[in-house]
């Protein structure tokens, strides 16, 4: 399985870690939690990673900044606006993303 490597950027501690936890019971799925808007946007900045998922929490402002700061990167990153709905969701969300990945399953 391809690796891919996540930012999961959200304000509520409980749920970034459950998503952590089900994103990484895929092999070769890894995640970093964020909760602060610089720290998130200087570790997007020095470590290339595949998906930023943004969860819930954020005000409107924060996710402007941190999408806009995306197309000042200088590598592709794939973004998911993940608000809920479990964890078929989530990864029918990857894969819509990564549609070769689908093949791998």
């Amino acid at each position: 399985m391809r690796t891919l490597n996540f930012v999961v950027f959200g304000k509520n501690e409980e749920i970034l870690l459950t998503l952590k936890r089900i994103i990484e019971t895929t092999p070769a799925w890894k995640t970093t939690v964020q909760q602060q808007l610089s720290s998130c946007k200087n570790y997007l900045s020095a470590h290339p990673v595949d998906i930023l998922l943004l969860s819930s929490g954020l005000s409107a402002e924060e996710e402007r900044d941190i999408i806009d700061h995306l197309s000042h990167l200088n590598y592709p990153i794939g973004l998911i606006q993940h608000y809920g709905g479990g964890s078929g969701l989530l990864k029918n969300e990857v894969f819509s993303l990564f549609p070769d990945l689908t093949q791998e399953h």
